[in-house]
C-alpha cells in the first residue's frame, strides 16, 4: 500500500480533533518522516509513541496535541493487533503474579534515583500533589501527605504500614510529625536503599517485599500510587492482605489513579516503555474487591491536580536534562517527555482520575468525618 494511502487515512482520523498535519497551531503534528503514517495505522498508540521517540514527528504543544486527540476519542477508532494482543494477554494471564512482582521495580523505579531526584522535587514523592492552597510542587506534595495523615487520624504510638513506600518520604514525615512507628514495603531495590538511608535512626523498617507476604497487625495502613501495579486478578488478594493486617478499629487509605471504564490491561506504549504489567482500576473493580473486607468511609477525587503535578515534573525534568544527558540518551529524553505529556493530557481530558479512598473494617462508630 502506498505511503500516500496511509497519510490519507491518518488525515481522515484526525478530522474533528482540531489537530492537523504540518499545520500552524502549536498543537499540530509536524511530521518529519513519511513512514510515520504507516506506523500509526499499523500500531495505533504504540506506533504514535515510538514514532515520537524516534523523532519522526513533533508538536510544540505536545500535551495539547494529545489532549485534543483524547477529547476526540481517537483511541477508540484505532484498534490494532497490538491492542488485541495486550487485551488477550491480560485476559488469560496474571501479569502481576508474585513471580512478576518485582518487574516494575527493576524496569521503572530502579532506572536511577538521580532521575527522580531531579524530577520530583524536595521530597521524592511520585504521586499527585494537593494544590488546594499550594503554589509550588514541594508545597503541594507536603499538603498531600498531610492530608493523608489527617484522614487517617494519626496519633503518637500508632504502628503504620505503607504498602508501596517508594523512597520513604511519607513514613519519615509521619514519624517526625506524629510520633508513629512504621513499616514500608517496596519492590524497588534503589527505593529501598534510599528509604533506609533517610530513615536511619527513626522507628521505620523498610523491606524489599511483595505485599502478599504481609501478615502482622497495624493501627493504620496507607498505600500511595502502588495499586496501579496490582492488577484486577489480584485485587481480592490485595484487599484481603490489607484487612488481615489492619486492626479492627483501624483505617486504610488507598491513593491511586483510576479509569472511567473497567479494563484488564493498559495502553500498549505505556506497558512496553513505562509501567510493565500495570493497569488502572475502575470504581466497579475496587468496589467488587473491597465489599467482603471493608466499609468505604470516604471517596475523594482530585484528579485535576495531577495535570499541574505532571507539568511541574516535566519542567523539572527538562531543566535538568543537561545534568542527566550523560546517563540517558536522546531517545530516553523524548520517551520521558512523551510519557509525562500524554499523562497530563489524559487527566486534563478526564480520561484518568485520582482517588483517595478511606476504608474501615466495620464502619467508624458514629460516622467518619473526612478532612479536606
Amino acid at each position: 500500500m502506498a505511503l500516500s494511502t496511509f497519510r490519507h487515512r491518518v488525515v481522515r482520523l484526525l478530522e474533528g480533533s482540531g489537530v492537523e498535519i504540518n499545520g500552524s497551531h502549536p498543537w499540530d503534528l509536524q511530521v518529519h518522516n513519511e513512514h510515520f503514517y504507516r506506523r500509526v495505522i499499523a500500531h495505533g498508540s504504540l506506533g504514535l509513541g515510538e514514532a515520537y521517540m524516534h523523532g519522526w514527528w513533533d508538536a510544540q504543544d505536545l500535551d495539547g496535541s494529545i489532549y485534543r486527540l483524547l477529547m476526540a476519542n481517537l483511541e477508540e477508532r484505532v484498534l490494532t493487533l497490538d491492542t488485541l494482543l495486550a487485551f488477550l494477554h491480560a485476559r488469560f494471564f496474571n501479569l502481576q503474579k508474585p513471580a512478576r512482582a518485582f518487574d516494575v521495580g527493576r524496569r521503572h523505579y530502579d532506572m536511577g534515583n538521580d532521575l527522580y531526584k531531579h524530577m520530583l522535587g524536595k521530597r521524592l514523592v511520585y504521586s499527585c500533589g494537593y494544590w488546594g492552597n499550594a503554589d509550588n510542587l514541594d508545597a503541594a506534595q507536603e499538603a498531600k501527605l498531610e492530608l493523608v495523615f489527617r484522614k487517617l487520624g494519626l496519633k503518637a504510638g500508632m504502628r503504620v504500614l505503607d504498602i508501596g513506600c517508594g523512597w520513604g518520604e511519607a513514613l519519615k514525615l509521619a514519624v517526625e510529625r506524629y510520633g508513629i512507628s512504621g513499616v514500608g514495603i517496596t519492590v524497588s531495590e534503589q527505593q529501598a536503599a534510599y528509604a533506609r538511608d533517610i530513615s536511619r535512626g527513626l522507628p521505620i523498617e523498610v523491606r524489599l517485599q511483595d505485599y502478599r507476604l504481609l501478615d502482622e497487625k497495624f493501627d493504620r495502613i496507607f498505600s500511595i500510587g502502588m495499586f496501579e501495579h496490582v492488577g484486577v486478578k489480584n485485587y481480592p488478594a490485595y484487599m484481603q492482605t490489607a484487612r488481615r493486617c489492619l486492626k479492627d478499629d483501624g483505617l486504610f487509605l488507598l491513593h491511586c489513579i483510576g479509569g472511567n471504564q473497567s479494563v484488564r490491561d493498559t495502553d500498549p506504549w505505556i506497558a512496553k516503555y513505562i509501567f510493565p504489567n500495570g493497569m488502572l482500576p475502575s470504581i466497579k473493580q475496587i468496589a467488587a474487591a473491597t465489599e467482603d473486607f471493608f466499609v468505604m468511609e470516604d471517596w475523594h477525587n482530585f484528579s485535576a491536580y495531577y495535570d499541574k503535578t505532571l507539568q511541574a515534573w516535566r519542567r523539572n525534568f527538562e531543566s535538568s536534562w543537561n545534568e542527566l544527558k550523560n546517563q540517558y540518551n536522546e531517545t530516553f529524553h523524548r520517551m520521558w517527555r512523551y510519557y509525562l505529556s500524554i499523562s497530563m493530557a489524559s487527566f486534563r481530558a478526564r480520561k484518568n482520575q485520582l482517588w483517595q479512598i478511606v476504608f474501615s473494617p466495620g464502619g467508624v462508630t458514629g460516622g467518619y468525618v473526612a478532612p479536606r
